[in-house]
């Protein structure tokens, strides 16, 4: 909470354990015939650009996929910790599997909208295993003061950061990088999903 609180963002290893990483990779693994084509922009503005952003995602759901509970237990208690150290008030969430295939990549961009800007934390965790240099789909972060540094998406790595606040970019991967990525809301995700 310290880091987020003053550099924006935070970086954390080994967020997963073992058995729940086993179980989200799974679970990724088997609904990758259900991944569509990911766009960007809000509700009717959302659109396939392949030049700016070439990634597949699915939308998770909370009833729907029950059987990751585990899973939405530890986004509970992550927002509970959130609410309690940092004073955000978050209310909801919304998370999506992100398959980047071999030369998927994603533009430098902010987390946010101007016609709805209520996604307060950004929140990706890696499912690589044996990631390696050379693999790409690194995740660039731009501070600022105009520089910028790489994450490697290394398995069970947790990226967490302001979504208003934190240009990112995701480098065009060499192999397939799988990640589970969503935001922490200050209304439910109720108000309307977006696709970004």
């Amino acid at each position: 909470m310290d880091d987020i609180s003053s550099k924006d963002y935070v970086i954390v290893d080994n967020f997963l354990r073992d058995e729940l990483y086993t179980e989200i990779k799974s679970f990724f693994l088997g609904k990758l015939p259900n991944f569509k084509e990911a766009g960007i922009g809000a509700h009717s503005e959302n659109q396939v650009d392949t030049k700016i952003r070439g990634d597949f995602t699915y939308w998770l759901d909370r009833q729907r996929d029950a059987q990751l509970e585990t899973y939405w237990g530890l986004l509970d208690e992550t927002m509970h910790i959130f609410n309690r150290y940092c004073y955000l008030s978050l209310s909801g969430y919304e998370f999506h599997l992100a398959h980047y295939p071999s030369g998927g990549h994603y533009d430098k961009h902010l987390d946010q909208f101007e016609n709805r800007s209520n996604r307060m934390i950004s929140m990706i965790i890696y499912l690589n295993d044996d990631w390696k240099p050379g693999d790409g789909g690194e995740l660039e972060i731009f501070e600022k003061d105009g520089s910028s540094f790489l994450v490697e998406p290394l398995a069970s790595r947790c990226v967490m950061f302001k979504s208003a606040d934190v240009p990112h970019a995701v480098l065009e991967a060499h192999k397939s990088r799988f990640s589970l990525t969503g935001w922490l809301l200050y209304q439910p995700s109720s108000v309307g999903k977006l696709y970004v």
